[in-house]
């Protein structure tokens, strides 16, 4: 039988629906007739699996399952939507669409669907109820002190994780939906009187701007609104930590929550903010700055270690004192490969250590690492392959760059730390001198959404008052200010008391 084409029709609604879902076994379709009479017929909607079925079922069905035994006079009928809104539903949280194309997509997010028949409107009843995985401790940034809760695949989870921090009005939180096809919910976090609005509206602008059918990850994301994506350092900061969204929101950053995913992105940031770790706040401040110095300093043997190695041992011997420069050819000796080719056969056998290392189970990848290096070395040693003083550098390197707290900005040095290696085979430590002002260069031009990446390092006048929270921690009590760089809104942190002790007029600035 042919339907009669009028949108306000149940039949017709609901043939759009299985039409758009054949051969879709998970949608569940409930039709109701309402009234001792069958007056109004209805039908509830959603997809098992992802929706709360005990909710629903208690909630709503079992309350029009009853109305359908009550006579349904006129009036009744030509407000019966209102009726069961306000009279029917228990539910918490609905709202109305009126777009078929509307509710099918609150359909695929997890919503069940009220069809009411002559009725335009159709009724979203909040009931997603997939399986989601328990808060746990993160992984990627486990922490001495500090919060053992992490983010997980669940936004409205990962929301409420940054909120129950962050008990301000001005705390918004802002829902766009990315993906043609995937119609992935995205999350916006801010705090409205402290917030960069420069920064918040590109942010909003670039998010606008993607055109994609799928989102499956917030690493999709960052790489579609980074400032330059054929650069080797990260311009956007990944977290699990809601401890440090929450700190980065009170700084005047933008935090962006991709749903199905327990990353978050933090805009704007950076050189400095990727060699940091939420342990630094949660320590003194002396023994902070002592770690962070310790960081820098083996960030820089990441990077410059074999390479210093290459150059010296093959151009520069001279530097070295006479005894050691000694000691190193007496080592080098037998040795049928230059320095270069050395350095490079161990360096890409840690490599390849490490990235087996980090696909093997978590029990046994560890220790394949550790052994690894140890057996393959140690052979390496003795079948007169490399010296020993390579592999010790090599093992230096490799401890050093574990020490960086961020694994993307690591990653970015590792790739550069055999460039400099190729340039110390070629020119020696001016090939080295190069690379690095190269490196300079790029960090210098490079922009994380307006803020320059080499911010507080490069900065002149007050931004000078940042340095209190870079190379070093100054204590909490005389940082007074939230980063210039990052906001000049309400940057005072410090109340009444602490301006008789800071200084009114230093607070002021």
């Amino acid at each position: 039988m042919q339907i009669k084409k009028d949108e306000h029709k149940l039949e017709y609604k609901l043939n759009i629906i299985k039409e758009q879902f054949q051969d879709c076994d998970d949608l569940v379709i409930r039709e109701i007739d309402v009234g001792i009479e069958n007056e109004c017929k209805m039908a509830i909607v959603y997809i098992d699996g992802m929706t709360d079925k005990a909710l629903i079922s208690e909630f709503a069905l079992n309350n029009l399952m009853i109305s359908s035994r009550i006579s349904m006079p006129n009036d009744v009928k030509n407000n019966i939507k209102d009726l069961i809104q306000k009279k029917t539903i228990a539910i918490t949280e609905i709202k109305e669409v009126k777009k078929i194309e509307e509710s099918i997509k609150s359909i695929l997010s997890g919503e069940t669907i009220l069809f009411i028949d002559n009725v335009e409107e159709s009724i979203v009843l909040s009931s997603r109820g997939w399986p989601t995985r328990s808060i746990s401790e993160p992984q990627s940034e486990v922490v001495i002190r500090g919060p053992r809760d992490g983010f997980t695949e669940t936004l409205k989870v990962n929301t409420s994780l940054v909120r129950r921090r962050i008990r301000d009005t001005n705390f918004k939180i802002k829902n766009v939906s990315l993906g043609e096809r995937s119609n992935t919910d995205v999350a916006i976090l801010y705090v409205e009187d402290i917030v960069n609005k420069t920064v918040l509206k590109e942010v909003e602008k670039r998010l606008e701007e993607i055109d994609i059918d799928m989102i499956q990850e917030s690493g999709g994301v960052e790489q579609l609104i980074e400032d330059d994506c054929y650069s080797l350092f990260p311009q956007i900061q990944y977290t699990e930590r809601p401890d440090v969204v929450s700190a980065s929101l009170y700084e005047g950053r933008v935090a962006i929550l991709v749903d199905n995913t327990p990353f978050a992105l933090i805009v704007p940031v950076t050189l400095t903010t990727f060699l940091q770790s939420p342990d630094d706040y949660y320590e003194r401040w002396i023994i902070s700055s002592f770690v962070r110095i310790i960081r820098l300093v083996a960030t820089a043997f990441s990077l410059f270690l074999p390479s210093m190695y290459i150059a010296i041992s093959s151009y520069h011997p001279d530097m070295l004192p006479t005894d050691l420069a000694v000691y190193l050819a007496a080592t080098r000796q037998g040795v049928p490969f230059p320095a270069f080719t050395e350095a490079f056969i161990m360096e890409a056998t840690l490599e390849l250590l490490r990235e087996a290392g980090v696909r093997l189970p978590r029990a046994i990848g560890s220790t394949i690492g550790i052994v690894g290096g140890l057996v393959i070395g140690q052979a390496a040693v003795q079948a007169g392959i490399v010296s020993p003083l390579m592999v010790i550098i090599v093992a230096i390197t490799a401890i050093s760059s574990f020490a960086i707290p961020s694994y993307n900005m690591a990653i970015g040095f590792r790739i550069i730390r055999f460039v400099l290696m190729l340039l110390a085979s070629v020119l020696g430590l001016y090939g080295i001198i190069l690379g690095f002002l190269v490196t300079l260069i790029n960090l210098a031009n490079l922009r994380s959404f307006g803020i320059s990446y080499l911010e507080p390092l490069c900065s002149v006048g007050e931004n000078l008052k940042d340095l209190k929270d870079s190379i070093v921690r100054a204590p909490i009590p005389s940082m007074n200010l939230r980063p210039k760089m990052y906001t000049k809104r309400n940057r005072n942190r410090l109340d009444d008391k602490r301006k008789e002790i800071f200084g009114e007029d230093d607070i002021k600035k």
